[in-house]
């Protein structure tokens, strides 16, 4: 799973995706270049239901669950808790977002995004300890990688917050990126569940942000490594 990336820059996304207009409900946000998780970060989204309308907007690194009693994502708390456990969503397993509480709605009503990376790191245990790796696009382009989006409002405060999570989905065998995250010595080689994200191409950008469910379902691929220019973080 990604859990830091590099965004471009404002005028480098809105040149490269020609963006139509930018919406931030959140006035206060200012979004960061090197991204964790929950810090705040540009993507892209279908502006107000008209089509092929993009805009950009500036959303947190991890989705809240519709449940949240704050904006840091958790588990709903059980009887006579306050608060649940914390959750790790700024990355979704597109094998059970239709089911899982926290993504099922966003991926029912069609609330897909693009997320802009000139890059993003994964780590490498070949080695015996973990080694950065970076991933950037061989033709120099940056990332337009999948994800999906959401509104919460916080009721204390009326504020209104957007969230978004980078959707992945199984790389066992992928000459690169199966190679990337711990390695699970209880399990064969077939059967480690290794990450990738997935890189959304420009003859697809539109048709993510506006297509049915089942036509997005069919573009959730495995990316083909010639895409990608990945080596060592240099320290």
């Amino acid at each position: 799973m990604c859990t830091r990336y590099i965004s471009p820059e404002e005028r480098e996304i809105e040149a490269f995706w020609k963006i139509d207009r930018t919406s931030n409900q959140r006035k206060d946000w200012e979004a960061l270049l090197t991204v964790f998780p929950l810090s705040p970060a540009m993507f892209i989204r279908r502006a107000d239901e008209v089509d092929y309308a993009r805009e950009l907007v500036t959303g947190q690194w991890g989705m809240i669950p519709p449940w949240s009693t704050s904006n840091v994502p958790a588990t709903k708390p059980k009887k006579g808790e306050e608060k649940g456990k914390r959750l790790s969503t700024v990355n979704a397993r597109t094998e059970g977002m239709e089911r899982s509480p926290t993504y099922k709605n966003a991926w029912a009503r069609g609330k897909r995004c693009i997320i802009p990376a000139a890059s993003y790191d994964e780590p490498n245990w070949e080695t015996g300890k973990n080694v950065w790796w970076r991933f950037r696009r061989a033709d120099g382009a940056p990332w337009g990688l999948a994800g999906l989006w959401d509104a919460w409002t916080d009721l204390k405060t009326g504020e209104v917050w957007e969230s978004y999570t980078m959707l992945t989905m199984n790389a066992d065998g992928h000459p690169l990126m199966g190679r990337m995250h711990k390695p699970d010595p209880k399990l064969p080689a077939d059967q480690q569940d290794k990450r990738t994200v997935i890189p959304l191409e420009v003859h697809d950008f539109d048709r993510w942000l506006t297509c049915t469910v089942e036509e997005a379902r069919e573009m959730l691929k495995v990316p083909p490594v010639e895409l990608f220019d990945a080596a060592p973080v240099e320290s």
